[in-house]
């Protein structure tokens, strides 16, 4: 292989190779493989810097130890608010998260914010619940539960507003750091006005730190007029990745047709009706633009791709797949549907470490589904046989940086 400023110039065998480039320095790798760079298709950069440098509760093995987790680093870092990431309560012994009371008994009056490992739901103390105005009026407000929805996004708005511009900056710059020493030299950043704001992408659209930072805006249009100019406005390659239209289902939140097995009086929650997702779609054909969606449950994937049956009823197949439709996780899909989506050009944006992290008869998604259905989650094989083009993300910080352990969760 010849490398020549940095870009792959020629491939082919020793011998060759060297009467070619007679004067190339020789970089003997001694039967080493080289890769190309990888692209992590799916990841949020600032939360994964501040987890890389605050607390990180993924390793947090029980309700007590996640706890003196958050003790201890209150303790080592007076003065400031609390911010963490990856608490689990599927894998302890208590199967219960903290309550508001348990963070409060460790944190005295200190403002917390704890995102559980989905970022879909988040313990906060006392002290920062107060600093979210009408806080109780949301929906998804618990007393002394994780809080849900939309006073979940609220909580952590309030939480982002609390760091400092250099603590933000220096969170960016290490994910950044992070992504590279991986072996990626490009993510897709999944933006949004729930996720971290405009100001946040701004901020990392104008970085120029080695690794290409390619975003996607999730925020739904109704006209190509507007998808047009949320486009200009954001410089935005698409407004697709976390438009949600569920959540989680470790958060209980992903949207299905039948009650969880473990809480057989929920179904999850839509947060995109089926009109407003056509309207998306359509819109976004129209203007030329990919659109997107968040997509766990069986329920959500069929209102995304019932509503694109619709759209593509009326403008075509053609004007759809020029588009290149994205949708995000897709973790509950069925053959017709994956049929569907391959006929259609659509893209599913997977996270294969979701599947190694729990699936398996004993893991979370067996514990909300149950067995059965908990092993039908993510079929990659199924997907890739219909023409669904696979790209591979972390979703960072729900999972690290780690391509190679991606790519063998897949397979």
């Amino acid at each position: 292989m010849a490398v020549r400023d940095g870009v792959v110039a020629w491939l082919g065998g020793d011998e060759v190779g060297r009467r070619m480039f007679p004067d190339a320095v020789v970089e003997d790798l001694d039967g080493g493989f080289v890769a190309p760079g990888f692209v992590d298709s799916h990841i949020h950069l600032t939360a994964t810097g501040l987890t890389l440098s605050g607390l990180d509760l993924r390793g947090a093995g029980s309700q007590v130890q996640c706890l003196q987790m958050v003790a201890a680093y209150a303790a080592a870092h007076p003065g400031q608010p609390v911010w963490g990431h990856g608490w689990d309560e599927a894998s302890w012994p208590e199967n219960r998260p903290p309550s508001t009371a348990d963070l409060d008994a460790v944190l005295g009056d200190r403002p917390a914010y704890l995102a559980r490992v989905d970022v879909h739901s988040a313990f906060a103390s006392t002290a920062l619940r107060r600093l979210a105005t009408e806080l109780p009026a949301e929906a998804g407000y618990s007393a002394e539960s994780p809080l849900l929805g939309d006073a979940h996004h609220r909580v952590r708005a309030v939480a982002r507003g609390l760091l400092t511009a250099d603590q933000l900056a220096d969170a960016r710059a290490a994910a950044l750091r992070a992504a590279a020493a991986a072996g990626i030299v490009a993510v897709h950043e999944c933006a949004g006005p729930e996720i971290a704001g405009i100001d946040d992408w701004l901020q990392l659209r104008a970085l120029d730190q080695g690794v290409e930072v390619i975003g996607y805006w999730g925020e739904p249009v109704s006209s190509p007029d507007q998808a047009k100019e949320l486009m200009a406005a954001t410089g935005a390659h698409g407004l697709a990745g976390d438009l949600f239209v569920d959540g989680a289902l470790g958060s209980r939140t992903a949207w299905l047709h039948e009650p969880y097995t473990d809480a057989p009086e929920r179904t999850g929650t839509c947060y995109l009706h089926a009109e407003a997702v056509e309207a998306h779609l359509r819109a976004c054909t129209q203007a030329g633009v990919t659109a997107g969606f968040h997509v766990i449950g069986d329920a959500a994937v069929t209102t995304v791709v019932d509503a694109l049956e619709r759209v593509v009823a009326d403008l075509g197949p053609v004007a759809v797949a020029r588009c290149g439709h994205r949708l995000e996780h897709v973790e509950m899909v069925s053959a017709d549907q994956a049929a569907k989506l391959g006929q259609w050009g659509v893209i599913a944006s997977v996270q294969p470490n979701f599947d190694a992290l729990w699936g398996g008869p004993d893991g979370m998604y067996a514990q909300r589904l149950g067995t059965q259905r908990g092993s039908r989650l993510n079929p990659f094989a199924l997907l890739a046989s219909q023409g669904v083009p696979l790209a591979l993300g972390s979703d960072a910080p729900v999972t690290g940086f780690d391509p190679w352990v991606s790519v063998r969760a897949a397979v």
